[in-house]
């Protein structure tokens, strides 16, 4: 025989055996066995000789010797049939809870405190990446968002503020940034340099999101309702609206409109359908307004639900969702626009929900304070709880979902949670 076979051992006993073949061990134990009635019988690799060695006081009667190949072959047989049984005797390890989840947590280069706020991949080369946050941070990864390093912008380190990117969108190789303080910048090379787009300083409010929209073409909106849109590189910019939302709210305070008098002139939030639609959330969180392409004004809207309005967003299939302070949720009823919603049940454990992001038509994600994560497969009508985030001391603020393959997760204390699918 070879020197590499493999041991083998046998154990005897009154009511139970042991067969370890290939390193495979199967026990075979019955309820009435004793464990002091046993006798053992060791093979050595095969090159050596059988050896019989019973245990101390054996009260069983010695085995006699078997010749060679019975021996073998009986061990053989024992062999098979327990592992013919080994699904029942030895149960597969159960999963652990992260092991199930759709999610990952990476870690960044970056400061604990930082607040990450929005994200951005180049279409042409979808490994290529950037990510935002506060503190002036903007990380860039070049493999789909396993590992990001640090991007430093010469024309945003030579002035002594600490800027805040609040968004970043990508058309082919043209990408753009708006932050605050007041600052925009320019790339046509997708995103290897940079540059500073010089800006009026009679821009009503702060830059808070940016869409580009074609070639040399994008659309930024401030916090008081300023929507602007530019043709070349952002030289100059066209208002698509005439006036603040202030103003507007101004001539329309004694229409009807609750809470417009206690307006400070500043949105919470504010989102944008792909056909360029806008849905924003006043400050106080006690109306809504909408913008479609077109209009002059925005048009204000009374909340029909009790509690202020934490952010609103659009679904897959063009209808609206509102999530309100302290962990409600409705969507709006049919898929346009509309001021009826019907409330739909969540497990929020009693944290706010801050954000939806939908990864296709059916299935979405809402994220929230403490690690709060949802998972729903109808579109949002019910929604399970995901446990990736429940060890995660943060607030989940944004859902994004580049396309049905890649998404993440944005929140306070630099978190950022990739999709794993």
């Amino acid at each position: 025989m070879a020197s590499s076979a493999p041991l083998q051992f046998i154990e005897c006993c009154a009511n139970s055996t042991t067969v370890t073949t290939n390193k495979t061990t199967v026990l075979y134990h019955s309820i009435s066995s004793s464990s002091s009635n046993r006798c053992r019988v060791t093979l050595s690799p095969l090159t050596h000789r059988r050896r019989y060695s019973p245990p101390r006081a054996c009260s069983s009667p010695q085995p006699q010797p078997q010749p060679r190949r019975q021996f073998l072959a009986q061990s053989a047989a024992a062999a098979a049939a327990a592992l013919s049984l080994s699904p029942f005797l030895f149960p597969l390890p159960a999963k652990s809870e992260d092991s199930l989840s759709d999610w990952e947590r990476v870690y960044l280069p970056i400061d604990p405190g930082v607040v990450l706020l929005d994200i951005g991949f180049v279409p042409e080369d979808p490994n290529h990446g950037f990510l935002l946050g506060t503190r002036q941070t903007i990380l860039e990864t070049k493999d789909a968002g396993q590992t990001w390093v640090p991007r430093s912008i010469p024309s945003a380190e030579e002035e002594d503020f600490n800027y805040r990117f609040n968004s970043i969108s990508f058309r082919g190789k043209e990408g753009w940034i708006v932050g605050k303080p007041a600052i925009l910048l320019y790339t046509n090379d997708a995103g290897e340099n940079w540059k500073r787009v010089p800006l009026s300083s009679q821009l009503p409010g702060d830059m808070v999101y940016i869409k580009a929209t074609g070639e040399n073409s994008a659309e930024l909106v401030t916090d008081e309702g300023a929507i602007y849109n530019t043709s070349n590189g952002g030289y100059n910019w066209k208002a698509a609206v005439q006036e603040s939302v202030s103003a507007t709210l101004n001539r329309t305070v004694s229409s009807g409109i609750s809470g417009a008098s206690y307006y400070t002139g500043t949105f919470n939030t504010v989102n944008r359908s792909p056909d360029g639609r806008y849905v924003a959330v006043s400050s106080r969180g006690n109306f809504y307004l909408t913008w479609e392409p077109g209009q002059a004004y925005w048009q204000p809207h009374n909340r029909t639900i009790a509690r202020r309005i934490q952010n609103m967003g659009w679904r897959a299939d063009g209808g609206l969702w509102l999530l309100v302070r302290g962990g409600g949720m409705y969507l709006s009823k049919g898929s346009g626009m509309s001021e009826d919603f019907e409330e739909v049940s969540v497990q929020s454990r009693g944290f706010g929900i801050l954000d939806i992001g939908y990864r296709s038509q059916d299935e979405a994600w809402a994220a929230g304070g403490s690690g709060v994560l949802l998972r729903s497969s109808n579109g949002g009508k019910s929604w399970a709880r995901d446990k990736a985030a429940d060890n995660i001391a943060a607030n989940l603020y944004s859902v994004k979902f580049i396309d049905d393959k890649t998404g993440f997760v944005l929140g306070n204390d630099g978190v950022l949670l990739r999709y794993l699918g």
